[in-house]
């Protein structure tokens, strides 16, 4: 499987599939190959993908170091841990100076379970946002 079976397989779909969505796929070149997906008429962050020799990681950036309230950083952070269980197939994570939710699927997995967790990813990133505002500038 690559990116580009995963980007025709996304871009196929219209709103009657299971999970009600079309998908605006783009693949992003370069050292390793990344995969930007965005729900069709939805507002969101995108999903980026990208498939290893151990695993599928799908990532959503949500917000910045400078975004967060200095004086809550230690908060958010415990709201965090304490979201990541709770949180279905989803993850936090820091890359770089960007706070991230991922998730991460087998090599193995099919393209509806990959629609899956693109699906799941971005209700989750949208709830996380929602809920951690009280820690953002």
């Amino acid at each position: 499987m690559n990116i580009h079976t995963i980007a025709t397989h996304l871009n196929q779909l219209q709103d009657a599939t299971e999970t009600g969505f079309s998908f605006d796929c783009t693949p992003i070149d370069g050292d390793i190959d990344v995969l930007q997906v965005e729900m069709v008429g939805r507002e969101e962050i995108p999903i980026f993908l990208s498939i290893s020799d151990n695993q599928i990681l799908c990532i959503a950036y949500l917000w910045g170091e400078d975004e967060v309230k200095a004086d809550l950083k230690a908060n958010m952070i415990e709201a965090m841990l304490e979201l990541n269980i709770p949180m279905p197939l989803s993850s936090f994570a820091k890359v770089e100076d960007k706070y991230v939710v991922f998730g991460a699927l087998s090599i193995n997995s099919t393209l509806d379970d990959i629609e899956l967790e693109v699906v799941t990813l971005s209700d989750n990133s949208l709830e996380v946002i929602s809920a951690m505002e009280t820690y953002l500038k």
